[in-house]
C-alpha cells in the first residue's frame, strides 16, 4: 500500500514540477517589457492545449489591459465597437434591457425597455443573469455581457436568470430596438416627463416635451431620471440648459488638473420642478440632477444615485475596432465629487414594493 501511495505522490510532484516550470527557462528576458510580453504570448501559443491564432492572444491582452484600468474603460473588436455605437445612438439590434453589475459578479436587469423582445419574453426587473447561451457571465464587465446578448436580428439568445431563488432559461428573439428617450404626459395639471437615456435624440425630444407643456400652460414638472444609465455628455449639457439657471452645469477635471466648465445660459427657470432619482440613475443623469440640486432649480427626490462620475471618450481605430477610455472626472457646479459617491436627494424617499411612493410624493409636493 505504501509503495502505491509513494508512487502516486512522486507522480503528483513530477506533475507539479512540469506545471510550475519558470518561464525564464524558455527565454532570456528579464523584467516587464514588450519583448517579455511577446515571449509569454509565444509560450502560451506554443504550449496551450488548444491551437489559437496569435490574434486571439493579442485581443485578449488588449481587453485585459483596459479592464484593469477601471470598470468603464474597454477595448472593442470591430463587431463589438459597431454594436456599441449603435446602442449609444438609440437604434440597435438586441433584446432591449438595461443591466447593472452586482457586487457578486453577476448582472441584474434594471428593467426591460417597454415593448422590447425582452419584455415580451417575460424578462422582469431585478432578474439576475447567470449565463448567456450557456456561457457564464460572472466576473465579466457589463459591456462584455451586452455584446454577448446582442446579435443578428431574428436569432435567439438564451438567458439563464435567477428570480426569487429559482433559476430558469428564457429564450429571447433579437430584434431592432429603437429607444424613445423621452416620454411625457399631463396628470392633474402636472407635467410628467420620463427621460430614459441621453442618446443623440434626447435634447430634441426634450424640447418637444417642454413645448407641449408650455402650449398647455403647464408650470409644474416632474422629471423622472430613475433607471437612466446616462449617455452623451453633450446631451446632458443641452438638456441642463432647459432646466438650470444661468451658471455652471458641470466641471470636467482632466488628469493634468485642468478643469473645463460647461455653463447654462437660461435666464429664468420656467417650471416648478421635482426630479426623481434612484440607485440606477447614473452618469449623465447625475450631471443633470447635481446641476439642478446645486442651482436650486428644483428639488431632487428619491434615493442616492449610482455614483458614476467619470467621462469616457470613444476612440475609433483604423481597423474598425475601438476604445472606450476614461479621460476625466466630472464635478457638480459646487465642485462636489460624484464618482463613488452619487447625488444625495434633497428629499429621501424609498420606494415600497408594488407602489410608486416616490412618484406619489413628487405629485404631493407640486400640489401643495
Amino acid at each position: 500500500m505504501w509503495n502505491k501511495r509513494k508512487s502516486r505522490l512522486i507522480s503528483l510532484l513530477l506533475l507539479a514540477v512540469i506545471i510550475f516550470t519558470p518561464i525564464e527557462s524558455y527565454g532570456q528576458s528579464q523584467g516587464l517589457d514588450l519583448d517579455y510580453f511577446y515571449e509569454i504570448i509565444d509560450t502560451a501559443k506554443d504550449k496551450y492545449v488548444e491551437d489559437y491564432p496569435i490574434e486571439f492572444y493579442l485581443e485578449s491582452a488588449l481587453k485585459g489591459l483596459f479592464k484593469d484600468l477601471d470598470p468603464h474603460s474597454q477595448y472593442y473588436n470591430r463587431e463589438e465597437f459597431s454594436r456599441l455605437n449603435e446602442s449609444i445612438s438609440g437604434n440597435f439590434v438586441g433584446i432591449g434591457v438595461y443591466i447593472t453589475e452586482e457586487e457578486n459578479g453577476f448582472m441584474r436587469i434594471v428593467r426591460p425597455i417597454e415593448g422590447s423582445p425582452a419584455e415580451k419574453a417575460g424578462i422582469l426587473p431585478n432578474d439576475i443573469i447567470i449565463t448567456v447561451d450557456g456561457r457564464p457571465i460572472r466576473g465579466r464587465t457589463s459591456d462584455e455581457v451586452v455584446n454577448m446578448i446582442k446579435g443578428e436580428k431574428g436569432t435567439v439568445v438564451k438567458l439563464r436568470v435567477r428570480r426569487d431563488g429559482y433559476q430558469k432559461i428564457i429564450p429571447v428573439v433579437r430584434d431592432s430596438i429603437q429607444i424613445a428617450p423621452v416620454k411625457y404626459q399631463i396628470i392633474d395639471d402636472i407635467g410628467y416627463i420620463e427621460l430614459q437615456q441621453f442618446n443623440q435624440n434626447a435634447h430634441i425630444k426634450m424640447l418637444k416635451a417642454l413645448e407641449y407643456m408650455a402650449e398647455r400652460d403647464i408650470s409644474k414638472i416632474i422629471l423622472d431620471l430613475r433607471d437612466n444609465p446616462g449617455g452623451y455628455l453633450s446631451e446632458a449639457i443641452y438638456i441642463a440648459n432647459l432646466f438650470v439657471p444661468k451658471g455652471p452645469v458641470v466641471h470636467i477635471k482632466y488628469r493634468n488638473d485642468k478643469i473645463e466648465t460647461y455653463k447654462s445660459y437660461l435666464e429664468e427657470v420656467p417650471f416648478e420642478l421635482v426630479v426623481l432619482v434612484n440607485e440606477n440613475s447614473a452618469s449623465a443623469s447625475e450631471i443633470l440632477a447635481a446641476a439642478i440640486k446645486d442651482s436650486k432649480a428644483g428639488q431632487i427626490l428619491g434615493v442616492t444615485t449610482y455614483g458614476k462620475g467619470t467621462v469616457q471618450e470613444l476612440v475609433s481605430l483604423p481597423r474598425g475596432d475601438g476604445l472606450k477610455i476614461t479621460i476625466a472626472e466630472y464635478l457638480s457646479p459646487k465642485m462636489n465629487k460624484i464618482d463613488g459617491v452619487g447625488v444625495r436627494p434633497d428629499i429621501l424617499v424609498e420606494n415600497i414594493p408594488g407602489e410608486d411612493t416616490q412618484l406619489k410624493e413628487a405629485f404631493n409636493l407640486l400640489k401643495d
